[in-house]
């Protein structure tokens, strides 16, 4: 199937893939004066003076804004505000059809960091939540936490958190079919970007051991000293791979328990994985192709193996953290998306899959189970309060 012109003839027939849809009829002057003037003047008064019932009298409870600049857009780097449009689009379906969550596209003409926050916070009164997505590193953590502290309303970077949240889901049950215990594994993360330290940074907050943790970025191993580090790289050095191995790719493999990729396509070598630790477990998020493919890893001794891939089992896929996440967060009224939030949700994920069900080819739910969602709202609900 190519997909790439499915797409294109389906956009083009479609002119997009959203529309709005009024929630009640005019059919008379009546209704035309209760939906807008004169009877809305109430409704306007009364937000005026208590903007807190917005929530109650607007869009704004089941609102969120899916905001791009378009500077790291899925695999295909910096390709702008355009670019972007239909990806964003797409998750805003996703939003629609898995959460029921009304999620609105928007595309800046910007990468400025400063014109990006402030154009967010000018807009934020209109919605629930901001989902922020494909902002290049290091910019998109500074317009998180920024907004984070200035805004009254949940933001994520869903590049970041939702992939970590869905990584670490995945290896909760992953280690169940390896019988290794979290504290005591050895983990390499290939690549360094937002997604990356994202996922180290939570895997540590779960009881993952950092010591026992080492990143790679394009240059080779990240360690404590280690000259040229962006102030982000600096912090994860200082938690991870305390014995200060250095070296590349290969190098920090040996003896390893679990690799998880962020980084490119065919990065991780057949002939490494044989160096590390016995069961093996590969999470491969390289986009499309993953950083080994299934027929290579196959012929290795990966014990479960994992990409962000639909035609492979075990998809490694965000769609199964955001809606349920901001689904959690707009019904308890919740201001911020915590560290508790998002290790609750990796849990519920993962109990979604049975004892009877677990195995090495099916250790984490199916994008269309329709549990999903649905579980990881409430659990964010739960810890919420």
């Amino acid at each position: 199937m190519n997909y790439y012109k499915k797409s294109l003839d389906l956009h083009k027939k479609l002119k997009g893939k959203l529309e709005v849809i009024s929630k009640t009829k005019i059919k008379n002057k009546d209704d035309l004066s209760t939906v807008y003037t004169p009877g809305v003047a109430e409704v306007s008064r009364t937000l005026s003076k208590n903007p807190s019932l917005a929530r109650t009298y607007s869009m704004k409870a089941n609102s969120v804004a899916v905001i791009s600049d378009g500077s790291a857009v899925l695999g295909l780097g910096n390709i702008g505000p355009y670019g972007a449009l239909p990806v964003m689009e797409g998750k805003a379906v996703l939003f629609k059809e898995f959460a029921g969550v009304d999620a609105y596209p928007i595309c800046l003409n910007t990468q400025d960091t400063e014109e990006i926050i402030k154009t967010i916070k000018n807009i934020a009164p209109g919605f629930g939540g901001i989902n922020l997505e494909d902002i290049s590193a290091p910019r998109c953590f500074e317009i998180e936490e920024r907004l984070k502290k200035e805004l009254d309303i949940p933001v994520m970077h869903d590049d970041q958190h939702g992939t970590a949240i869905v990584v670490l889901a995945s290896l909760i049950n992953a280690l169940k079919i390896v019988k290794k215990e979290k504290t005591k594994v050895r983990v390499v993360i290939n690549g360094a970007g937002s997604a990356a330290i994202a996922i180290a940074k939570l895997l540590m907050e779960y009881g993952f051991n950092g010591h026992n943790m080492i990143m790679v970025d394009s240059i080779g191993i990240i360690h404590h000293g280690r000259e040229g580090l962006n102030p982000h790289k600096v912090h994860i050095a200082e938690r991870t791979n305390l014995k200060r191995i250095s070296g590349q790719l290969e190098h920090a493999l040996v003896g390893v328990d679990i690799f998880i990729g962020v980084s490119v396509a065919d990065a991780l070598k057949p002939e490494w994985v044989e160096t590390m630790s016995e069961d093996p477990i590969v999470i491969a998020l390289a986009n499309p192709n993953p950083e080994i493919s299934m027929e290579k890893a196959k012929k290795t001794r990966i014990k479960v193996f994992g990409t962000g891939r639909s035609d492979y089992p075990n998809q490694i896929n965000n769609v199964l953290v955001f809606p349920g996440i901001f689904r959690g967060v707009l019904d308890s009224g919740a201001k911020q998306i915590t560290e508790k939030m998002k290790l609750a949700s990796a849990e519920a994920i993962a109990k979604l899959v049975s004892k009877k069900e677990l195995s090495a080819s099916y250790i984490i739910p199916n994008p269309f189970d329709k549990r999903v969602a649905k579980a990881v709202a409430n659990a964010v609900k739960k810890v919420s309060k």
